[in-house]
């Protein structure tokens, strides 16, 4: 095999031009192209680190705005309840004063009426006391045949009215 005789020929040769090659491929990439994406990579780690930490700060900005926000809301409707309250009351008040305005004036009119009431009774009591008076003197002059006075009949008409 002539191959393997010519191996010893070839074989520093082949070595040499193996240590080139990884010498050349070494220079290039791990002194050209390594410390080029170890940047990359360090400057992308930055910018993460950063974003996270910009993004923390908004964190802790937005819970410190939303808890001012929630302590005026509190106030704002403790405020609004007192308001309701307040107006509660006042409409309370209105209410009772209003009430006992009607109330009053309700009473008015009921005693006003009681009053002309009493005054129809008596008066028609009257009427009926001079129609029944009138009545019993035709009836005695018609039935008995006496002549009886207005104010005997009155007279005996009231006895009447009184018993009964």
């Amino acid at each position: 095999m002539p191959q393997i005789s010519q191996l010893a020929a070839t074989y520093s040769s082949q070595i040499f031009w193996l240590l080139l090659i990884f010498g050349a491929v070494f220079v290039f990439v791990g002194r050209g192209m390594a410390p080029k994406v170890v940047a990359t990579v360090e400057s992308r780690d930055k910018r993460i680190a950063d974003d996270l930490a910009a993004a923390e700060s908004a964190r802790r900005d937005a819970d410190a705005q939303e808890a001012a926000w929630r302590t005026q809301a509190n106030k704002q409707r403790a405020e609004a309840q007192g308001l309701i309250a307040a107006a509660k009351v006042d409409a309370a008040k209105a209410t009772e004063a209003s009430l006992s305005a009607a109330s009053a004036r309700i009473e008015a009119t009921v005693t006003a009426a009681e009053t002309r009431i009493a005054a129809a009774s008596s008066a028609a009591l009257g009427e009926v006391e001079a129609v029944a008076a009138e009545a019993a003197q035709d009836i005695v002059n018609r039935i008995a045949g006496i002549s009886v006075t207005a104010d005997q009949a009155r007279g005996a008409v009231q006895g009447a009215f009184a018993r009964g």
